[in-house]
């Protein structure tokens, strides 16, 4: 079967409506009118990705498939290649905020073949084959992935990969049946294959795969596995198990994997620790966190924003404080005053570390503070140690006084509600209750600014 007769095989299961076995609160969501969120995790949503996914939504195309078929046909005609592919991708991902919706993603995909700048891409292939598999749309999904194999199939390594990249999928989208069905077939490929490349990338997808599913047992005994075909396992598959087991909560196992890395040359690094501290933060292991935050101070490892995210929305003193912008404290000093014995350990060892300076740039044309990348627990201890920072360094008698001082808060492209920060609207709380001379800047609504000589005589009088 060829790609083209493929797309042809497709069309009779295009733009139905969903099947009656849906659930009624499930066929009254894709009536309702509805609001788009961005869900952490999901990727990211364009502007006109936004507004199309709003408008298949809405109560005018619920129940007619012939008009959601115009409808998509005519977005994907007028729309380019980057924006049609955002919104599949974000159909496609576990994290998609718009699970009721990603029914339609063969229908988008089908259309997204017949453009002219459509390539045939087997990852994306693996990501739709896992949906339709969760969504136990079995015979749509097998008519795909028979396509594909028959494809690739002359090519071991581009075979092997796609199969990595299904087997990856079907775990993260939770489908047993997909993710056990790819692991055989990737056992085919071990018993074949002399390639150490190709078997070392199987079993890594399949160490993967199973510690998303919360198998990490199992993961542990295929990476004794690789041992026996003489394959030394890397820190992708140490950091995978120790994830894995960390998510569970089982702490004894996650240490133990840990120490098992050390004693074989792997340095435990910044992704490895913030992994270890999401998984004591997610059980509310607050004592574990500073401890483990105390080791990693001993033996230099950096922090990261990640890391302030992590330990931050772990801290329920923090997040209370943060529903109320009228009334949380405005300082660091402040804010350790109602934390509990635990929280002020973390805080403590959070504004000890680099990651404020990193944040920061400072010359003679710029003192700038890019919050990107911060959820709204960091961005507030960051305003708090920034706003430090720069007291001092106006105090001091040669310090540098820039041009301008700039806060970027993003002004909200990539929030739960598309041009509604979060940070933004804490920054602007801050400033005005602060009575601090910076605004929003006319020309990027993302950026507070101010002149620099303006923002000293603030902090100094």
């Amino acid at each position: 079967m060829t790609i083209s007769t493929c797309s042809i095989a497709l069309q009779r299961f295009l733009f139905t409506p969903p099947p009656q076995s849906l659930s009624q609160g499930r066929r009254e969501e894709l009536r309702a009118p509805m609001e788009v969120r961005c869900k952490a995790g999901a990727v990211p949503l364009m502007k006109q990705s936004h507004k199309f996914l709003s408008s298949l939504s809405s109560p005018a195309l619920a129940g007619d498939p012939s008009a959601t078929n115009r409808h998509i046909k005519k977005f994907v005609a007028a729309s380019p290649k980057s924006v049609s592919l955002n919104v599949l991708s974000h159909l496609l991902s576990p994290h998609t905020s718009l699970p009721h919706l990603s029914f339609f993603a063969l229908s988008l995909y089908s259309e997204i073949t017949d453009a002219s700048w459509f390539d045939w891409n087997p990852k994306l292939i693996a990501d739709l084959v896992a949906l339709l598999n969760k969504q136990e749309r079995f015979h749509e999904s097998e008519t795909l992935l028979s396509t594909a194999v028959t494809n690739l199939k002359s090519n071991e390594r581009d075979f092997a990969l796609f199969l990595c990249n299904l087997a990856e999928s079907n775990s993260k989208q939770g489908s047993a049946q997909g993710f056990k069905e790819a692991c055989l077939r990737l056992r085919e490929v071990l018993q074949t294959s002399s390639s150490v490349y190709v078997k070392t990338q199987a079993y890594k997808s399949m160490v993967s795969g199973l510690c998303n599913m919360d198998q990490p047992n199992d993961a542990e005994t295929v990476i004794e596995e690789m041992r026996l075909e003489k394959l030394k396992p890397g820190v992708f598959e140490y950091k995978s198990v120790l994830y894995g087991y960390g998510r569970l909560g089982l702490f004894d196992d996650m240490n133990r994997i840990v120490h098992r890395m050390e004693t074989e040359g792997h340095r435990v690094d910044t992704v490895c620790s913030n992994m270890v501290l999401s998984s004591y933060g997610a059980h509310d292991a607050l004592p574990q966190m500073g401890s483990w935050l105390q080791r990693l101070k001993d033996f230099n490892v950096p922090l990261s924003l990640r890391t302030y995210n992590t330990v931050l929305n772990s801290c329920p003193t923090v997040t209370s404080m943060l529903k109320d912008l009228n009334s949380c404290p405005l300082s660091v000093s402040e804010v350790l005053t109602f934390l509990n014995e635990d929280e002020v350990v973390l805080v403590r060892a959070l504004t000890q570390s680099s990651v404020l300076h990193e944040a920061m740039e400072w010359s003679s044309l710029e003192g700038k503070l890019d919050l990107h990348g911060m959820h709204l627990s960091s961005a507030y201890l960051i305003m708090m140690q920034w706003m430090d920072e720069i007291k001092v360094r106006f105090s001091g008698e040669k310090c540098v006084v820039p041009a301008e001082i700039v806060v970027v808060s993003g002004s909200g492209k990539h929030s739960s509600v598309r041009g509604e920060s979060p940070v933004k609207a804490l920054v602007k709380k801050m400033m005005v209750r602060t009575g601090s001379p910076m605004r929003i800047d006319r020309k990027n609504v993302g950026c507070f600014i101010a002149k620099g000589k303006t923002v000293k005589e603030w902090f100094c009088q």
